[in-house]
């Protein structure tokens, strides 16, 4: 290979030589099934209208998905707020669908991973309802305090100065209990006390029930708060401090309005995370079959993320999702940052574990809307051919944009929480539109004449019966990338990679006595002719495998690597020939 310049960053294999386990180097695919497919005409998507799309997911290359949450809920924050673990959300199905759906799953060979949810349940859950009875056993279950009596008016008022996720205090008076409980989310949303062995028992026995049931993993939500401060010695929580940023933060209602010292990233959550994972690693020696699968969702720190991989004596998440890339990298970011994020991310990963690459899911803005449609290609192209993990939500491979949402269609407690002047920046609502697959009417997702939240504007151009049709579209492209990621030199090569300038990322995938693939990537808006040659040994000649819709280029196509054009938002997939 031929020597790179101090500038080039060699990024070590990641992977192991001769890989077998079915989640390793994996496709991830997320569906949202209230906005997938609706089978029984009502409007919301449902276990079966999965069922029914399995095979398209198999067909475009997915190894699995997991499904946001189905388990029984009053639907407040949509299915976060869950009243019986145990049960199907009755919009959803039934178990037998459930079950129907695991059997196609296992057919078409697919793996499905569940939502699950351990911080909280929702107020109507049983164990709520006794705990505010302070029945003997579920006593506990949550977070109570008595609160605090203000000096000067004399008023009981909630027990600390924490605020909510979705705005106003995290502290609600009950008053058949007469105490506060504690809700870092929705008010219907109350937190479990995970420091009471008998939560930390339940919910295991809940993750038991889910894999007996033949799910393959569990993606967990909301990690970091899973865990509060310990009462001090006067059985109080103290006051978390001011952010003081009157800029970004002047509203004292806000959930940035306080630095989250004493409601995040306590260390008691990282061993949950491993008891968790020791768990699904001992159901498999138990039941045998495929290793059982744990991704994790923690907006946190660089640093925190890196431990739910393992501390180098217990394991953790085998896929802590790298919201670091997620937040870093936006539409403005030059090519060198996503370069530095990637080395960052490549360089601090413990030995023995995989990479893993996300930039949508459904609290996000769409790919698209946040990156540009023109990007939706090259942004596909990058996660793809990056080593290790993608996970894709779903439409990111149709290129979906954000649906606009009135006020009075919002529905999102987040934005709810709001007004009308600013909901918008805050409501999730945008990137939970319906599936577009077709051009008819309420765009294939629906036979009702109404979906429970609009169907986009652009579904009779941009849907997946089309793009399925044409010769070239987002979606070929997609299907092209997820089969070449299954080439020896991606699952298991070396990455080398750097910026050439802000606008160009070039990198080179190769395994020993593989194939050697170098991608292109030009973020910016103007063209840059490249001499190929310079960059990780590449000939005279190579082939387009694949390259962005509005790329000169198309697949099949062998350029000459001295005089490559780097089309304005186009990314490559070149091999050397």
């Amino acid at each position: 290979m031929r020597p790179q310049s101090a500038a080039c960053l060699l990024l070590a294999i990641v992977g192991f030589v001769g890989a077998t386990e079915w989640w390793e180097s994996g496709n991830y695919y997320q569906i949202y099934p209230r906005s997938f497919r609706d089978s029984d005409g009502d409007g919301i998507g449902d276990l079966n209208g999965v069922t029914e799309k399995l095979q398209y997911l198999k067909d475009i290359g997915f190894t699995g998905t997991w499904l946001s949450p189905i388990f029984k809920s009053p639907m407040v924050d949509f299915g976060y707020d869950i009243s019986d673990f145990y049960q199907i959300q009755p919009e959803y199905g039934t178990m037998e669908d459930f079950e129907r759906m695991i059997a196609k799953a296992k057919e078409v060979g697919i793996k499905i991973i569940l939502d699950f949810v351990p911080n909280h349940s929702s107020t109507e859950n049983e164990w709520f309802t006794k705990s505010v009875d302070s029945d003997p056993v579920y006593k506990d279950f949550y977070i109570w305090h008595d609160g605090k009596i203000n000096n000067e008016t004399g008023e009981r008022e909630p027990p600390s100065n924490w605020n909510s996720e979705f705005r106003y205090s995290a502290w609600e008076w009950n008053e058949v209990r007469q105490q506060y409980y504690l809700h870092q989310f929705a008010i219907q949303q109350a937190d479990l006390n995970y420091r009471n062995p008998a939560v930390v028992n339940e919910m295991k026995n809940v993750i038991r029930f889910w894999l007996g049931k033949g799910v393959s993993g569990f993606r967990i939500d909301a990690v970091p708060y899973l865990f509060e401060v310990d009462l001090d010695r006067y059985n109080q929580y103290p006051d978390e401090p001011l952010t003081n940023d009157p800029v970004n933060c002047p509203d004292p209602d806000d959930h940035c309005y306080t630095q989250h010292i004493y409601t995040q990233d306590m260390p008691e959550t990282i061993d949950m995370v491993y008891q968790w994972r020791e768990l699904v690693d001992e159901f498999h020696v138990e039941h045998g079959g495929d290793k059982r699968l744990l991704m994790t969702e923690a907006y946190t720190s660089f640093e925190n993320i890196m431990t739910y991989y393992g501390n180098g004596v217990r394991n953790g998440s085998h896929i802590p999702f790298n919201f670091d890339f997620l937040t870093s990298i936006n539409n403005a970011s030059k090519a060198g940052e996503y370069v530095d994020h990637i080395k960052k991310w490549m360089d601090a990963m413990p030995a023995g574990v995989y990479a893993n690459w996300v930039l949508g899911n459904h609290d996000n803005k769409r790919v698209a809307s946040r990156f540009g449609v023109q990007r939706t290609d090259l942004i596909n192209i990058l996660l793809q051919t990056l080593p290790g993990h993608a996970v894709t939500y779903n439409g990111e491979e149709l290129g979906m944009t954000d649906v606009w949402i009135s006020w009075e269609d919002t529905v999102d407690p987040n934005a709810c929480n709001s007004d009308p002047d600013n909901y918008y920046a805050r409501s999730r609502d945008p990137a939970r539109s319906p599936y577009q697959w077709d051009a008819s009417s309420k765009a294939g997702f629906t036979s009702a004449d109404h979906t429970w939240l609009p169907v986009a504007d652009d579904y009779k151009t941009n849907n997946a019966l089309q793009q399925l049709r044409a010769p070239r579209s987002h979606l070929q492209i997609f299907k092209k990338l997820v089969r070449v990621r299954k080439e020896p030199s991606f699952r298991q090569g070396e990455l080398n990679i750097q910026a050439i300038d802000d606008d160009v990322i070039i990198y080179s995938r190769q395994k020993s006595g593989s194939d050697l693939y170098v991608i292109v990537l030009n973020l910016g808006s103007t063209s840059k002719t490249l001499d190929l040659t310079k960059y990780y040994g590449l000939g005279t000649q190579a082939e387009v495998i694949t390259t962005s819709l509005s790329s000169q280029y198309i697949d099949g196509d062998v350029i000459k690597s001295t005089e490559f054009i780097a089309n304005p938002y186009v990314g490559s997939v070149l091999v050397a020939v």
